[in-house]
């Protein structure tokens, strides 16, 4: 089985169907959404469209949450807060309540999802350091866990110890355990623009962060004309 995994779409419409796209040429087979499908953006109506009729798997980001007032804004930055009450006011209520039902983790025999950490996941938290690595790894029962938030592809894995690594394919190997961030769809920040996103094989097990281009001049303009803060559309550019 070949599974297509993606978050961080943040409100872009051209970031998204260029992805699925590439998904499509990749033959997935199974999509799982890695939470955030809205916030920063131009297109949250339409975002959530996309990833309702073609994901099965679908976890809660931050700005899920917070877009559908389960979550404070009070700790997010000021352009983050001033995206999330400008969505809140293009989504319908049924939207809305999509947003709001979203759980924060799924986990199946094969991989897990988490849009944060597997330690507190409703706090939201980065995995950022070998010990915030090393408090989800601990709780992980499945090979592999996907994840998202920081915008990052990166992989930390445990055996004896744990490491990390920035290669874009990666091997899950047997008596191991990987947590793989697999990046932004619609908002890197890695200091590359293009979008990011995974291909898992669950027969070979192999994953592979995948780097897509689509039409940033698009997307960036579509925020300006938003009146959404000019930063928002600037930094499509830079990936950061």
């Amino acid at each position: 089985m070949r599974y297509g995994v993606f978050g961080d779409i943040h409100g872009n419409l051209e970031a998204l169907n260029a992805v699925i796209g590439d998904m499509t040429a990749q033959a997935v087979d199974v999509h799982v959404c890695t939470g955030d499908i809205v916030g920063y953006g131009a297109n949250p109506s339409e975002c959530l469209s996309r990833v309702r009729e073609i994901a099965s798997i679908v976890i809660a980001g931050n700005h899920d949450h917070a877009v559908a007032e389960k979550l404070s804004i009070d700790f997010f930055n000021a352009y983050a807060r001033e995206a999330v009450i400008w969505t809140r006011r293009q989504i319908t209520g049924e939207e809305r309540d999509y947003l709001y039902g979203l759980p924060l983790v799924h986990q199946d025999e094969v991989f897990t999802v988490v849009h944060g950490t597997l330690n507190y996941p409703q706090m939201f938290d980065y995995i950022q350091t070998s010990y915030d690595a090393y408090l989800s790894l601990e709780l992980l029962k499945t090979p592999v866990c996907f994840l998202g938030h920081s915008h990052v592809p990166v992989t930390f894995y445990q055996a004896d110890s744990i490491d990390m690594t920035l290669e874009n394919v990666i091997e899950i190997k047997e008596g191991m355990k990987y947590l793989v961030n697999v990046g932004s769809v619609g908002q890197p920040r890695d200091e590359n623009p293009l979008a990011s996103y995974a291909v898992f094989d669950s027969d070979t097990m192999i994953v592979e962060i995948r780097r897509v281009d689509y039409e940033i001049e698009t997307a960036s303009r579509k925020i300006i004309e938003a009146n959404l803060p000019p930063i928002l559309a600037e930094r499509l550019f830079y990936g950061r």
